[in-house]
């Protein structure tokens, strides 16, 4: 009997030692895991980003199935700067896992820094079906739309991630960005012009501008001209529609009461397109436009083109140039073409003052007869806009005008805004 004991305490023996054996090959195996997944932690605490990129890419070496090490490259790669390829990570992890809420809102967010905002918008929607009531979502819903000029929307996105979590920061400081403003401007101005062949002219203005909607703006307005001994009147009305958040078409029209001194009637158009190139650029964005005018005078008729472009600079420097080709056509003579143009540069001075200088030369505006024919003018000038609070604001410029046949002009003028 002894020896079928024995036998049976070896088989004991050796179950246990098996069990053992594999239990310290699972902790062998997790473990890992669980280091390379902590050690990544602790170098994205101290902002090793590259650290904790390598150490990413090491456990996927080890494991190329391993969708977490993916998921976490793609958000380090994202860090990094490296759009495409977070990009092509995460969209290699959602098509093993599609409803990895992670990695939709990681690609949303690589997204919308590229500006792909209609893109983000539907990964967002696909996380907030799977995430009903989490505050990140709605954060980056609010983002997105804000970024769009979905303002109305932004705001109850960031309103709802802070009902979901009143503490949340981003939510707050979201909704403190969407919050509604002032929606009209009022705008009176003056200016003075000094001539050395003829009497002064003033003139004076009063404009409205208004959001109406989320997409339209208008803005009125009403000149009051004295020149050549004449009082003349001219109304003007624009509206603006923001086809997208970086696309906007002007359209409107001018009447007068003109006393041959300015165009009896005006209609003009504008489109513009908006370019963000981000802050690690020299150039950070641009804005560019082109616009036509038609004026119609006693004695002439007037088209202008005008395209133009600012480039935003560097410590909210901006630099303008704007080129113009009027084509002006008399009674009885054939039609001319006259080139002019305008560059300006802003520069801040102080924290509520910006400074600006600018050159032009052929600066036939048009608008008024004095500046109808062939002369050749070059004009010098700068000016400063002035907050005065956080709803009012004042501006002043002069400039100097030398014109062929030793006339001079000189300008000046300013305008108060007060937002409501």
């Amino acid at each position: 009997m002894k020896q079928p004991e024995a036998i049976g305490r070896m088989w004991r023996l050796g179950a246990m030692l098996a069990v053992g054996w594999c239990c310290a090959l699972g902790v062998t195996a997790q473990q890992p895991a669980q280091d390379w997944q902590a050690q990544v932690r602790e170098r994205v605490a101290r902002r090793e980003i590259p650290a904790a990129l390598q150490i990413a890419e090491q456990r996927l070496a080890e494991a190329p199935r391993d969708m977490e090490a993916r998921g976490w490259r793609a958000r380090l790669l994202h860090w990094s700067g490296r759009r495409a390829e977070a990009e092509q990570e995460y969209r290699t992890v959602l098509e093993s896992f599609p409803q990895d809420t992670d990695a939709l809102q990681g690609l949303a967010d690589v997204l919308m820094a590229e500006q792909r905002y209609n893109e983000a918008m539907a990964l967002l929607s696909r996380a907030r079906d799977l995430l009903p009531r989490s505050a990140e979502v709605e954060v980056r819903r609010g983002r997105a739309l804000r970024a769009m000029g979905r303002t109305d929307e932004a705001r109850n996105a960031f309103r709802e991630a802070l009902a979901l979590e009143p503490k949340n920061d981003e939510a707050r400081a979201g909704l403190d960005s969407v919050a509604e403003g002032p929606r009209h401007e009022l705008r009176v101005g003056a200016d003075f012009d000094k001539y050395n062949y003829t009497e002064h002219w003033r003139t004076a203005t009063v404009s409205l501008r208004s959001d109406l909607a989320s997409r339209w703006t208008s803005n009125f307005s009403s000149t009051f001209y004295h020149r050549a001994g004449q009082e003349a009147t001219r109304f003007s009305g624009a509206l603006t529609y923001r086809l997208s958040h970086r696309d906007a078409l002007t359209a409107g029209f001018a009447t007068a009461r003109d006393q041959g001194v300015i165009p009896k009637g005006e209609a003009f158009f504008e489109y513009g397109h908006g370019m963000n190139f981000g802050k690690t650029h020299f150039v950070r964005g641009m804005d560019v436009s082109y616009g036509q005018r038609w004026l119609w005078f006693d004695a002439a008729r007037v088209l202008t083109l005008t395209p133009s472009v600012v480039v935003y600079l560097p410590r909210d420097w901006t630099w303008q140039v704007s080129l113009t080709m009027a084509r002006s056509r008399f009674a009885g003579l054939p039609a001319g073409w006259r080139p002019s143009g305008v560059t300006r540069l802003t520069f801040p001075l102080h924290r509520r003052v910006y400074g600006n200088v600018f050159y032009a030369v052929g600066t036939e505006d048009y608008a008024r007869t004095d500046q109808l024919g062939r002369f050749s003018a070059r004009t010098y000038g700068g000016g400063l806009r002035i907050a005065l609070r956080q709803r009012q604001e004042l501006t002043f410029y002069v400039a100097y005008q030398d014109r062929s046949q030793s006339r001079k002009q000189t300008s000046i003028g300013f305008t108060y805004a007060i937002r409501f």
